[in-house]
């Protein structure tokens, strides 16, 4: 592949607001124990999470979103007004029918503007994030606002160890400007592998097994997951797409000043970090205190990242996950 300049960015724009929401209920490894066979060293021995943010029973999960978007909104200087997308990454919709971006687009009192749910597993802000991109860059808009929500905790087995301890509910946010300049997607590599489909699923609720007393007896409505092939498939994944989106940009690895993983299990990302021989303190972390967020995780991340004042511009970001379906993609950008 061709080597390109990277004087200009593939897809020019500029993340002008960030923002993220965590429930404020929250489970340590410690109160998991109390109705489980586990422990936290078990726990953060095998997942490195001690805690993870919960909705309540009578919280909206939609909420987390809209809070999130408007916490990126206020800090872009933008109103709803100025919205002209809005991409919701999400793996559990609100509803079945219409999905989540309605609501979301509902509590920010959206009009005109298109909105739209995106499904790609736990990809689906990376995959959503490129998509905003493209579409501002031909012309359809010149303001996307992209959201990447979860509430995950209301679909694991919560007598089942090994689901129940990974998730954690949030959602993260980001607003995007057409802007000519530097700054944007500098390198995309975004993949499918639908042969490892049956590594991470929730079998029924769809039109293929619709809900019944059999189905919910039979505890299909719960999310499933084949952890050791998971595990295999998300590392080899990630780094494979990052080295091809390194080499869109036309960068070596070792430019990348940050590299924002998804946040679905420490061994992942540390097996990931020495695949890729990518120095330690250049990769962010925060799965101790979030758990696996799924299509938040990254946004969450970043919208940390940018809160603490250590992203600058001119900075090379790599954002990199993987899925259910399997998806899997990462988007370098210039900050």
């Amino acid at each position: 592949m061709a080597r390109r300049k990277t004087s200009a960015p593939l897809i020019p724009f500029k993340v002008t607001g960030t923002g993220s929401f965590l429930p404020s209920k929250t489970l340590t490894n410690d109160d998991l124990a109390q109705f489980l066979d586990t422990s936290d060293e078990w726990i953060r021995t095998r997942t490195g999470i001690r805690l993870r943010h919960v909705l309540g029973k009578e919280e909206i999960p939609a909420q987390m979103g809209i809070e999130a978007a408007k916490r990126a909104l206020s800090r872009a200087g933008k109103t709803s007004a100025e919205v002209d997308l809005l991409l919701v990454a999400t793996n559990v919709p609100e509803e079945p029918i219409p999905g989540t971006a309605p609501h979301i687009a509902a509590g920010l009192s959206l009009r005109k503007a298109p909105f739209a749910d995106l499904t790609a597993g736990c990809a689906g802000f990376v995959y959503a994030l490129a998509l905003a991109g493209a579409w501002l860059q031909v012309g359809l808009a010149r303001t996307a606002l992209v959201v990447g929500t979860e509430a995950l905790s209301r679909f694991v087995d919560w007598e089942d160890r090994a689901t129940c301890v990974l998730f954690g509910d949030g959602a993260g946010a980001v607003v995007l400007e057409r802007k000519s300049g530097e700054s944007g997607i500098l390198g995309v590599a975004l993949r499918g592998d639908p042969t490892k489909l049956h590594l991470l699923r929730i079998e029924a609720g769809g039109v293929r097994l619709p809900a019944s007393c059999a189905t919910v007896q039979a505890k299909k409505h719960f999310l499933q997951m084949e952890g050791k092939g998971l595990f295999r498939a998300a590392v080899g994944m990630m780094a494979e797409a990052t080295r091809a989106a390194a080499a869109q940009a036309g960068i070596p690895l070792a430019a990348i000043d940050w590299v924002i993983p998804h946040q679905a299990n420490l061994r992942i990302i540390e097996a990931l970090v020495k695949r890729l021989r990518i120095p330690a303190e250049k990769v962010v972390v925060n799965i101790d205190r979030v758990a696996n967020t799924s299509t938040a995780s990254i946004p969450i991340a970043l919208d940390e990242l940018v809160q603490e004042g250590k992203v600058e511009a001119g900075q090379i970001l790599a954002l990199t996950a993987f899925g259910a379906g399997a998806c899997y993609g990462t988007v370098i950008l210039r900050w």
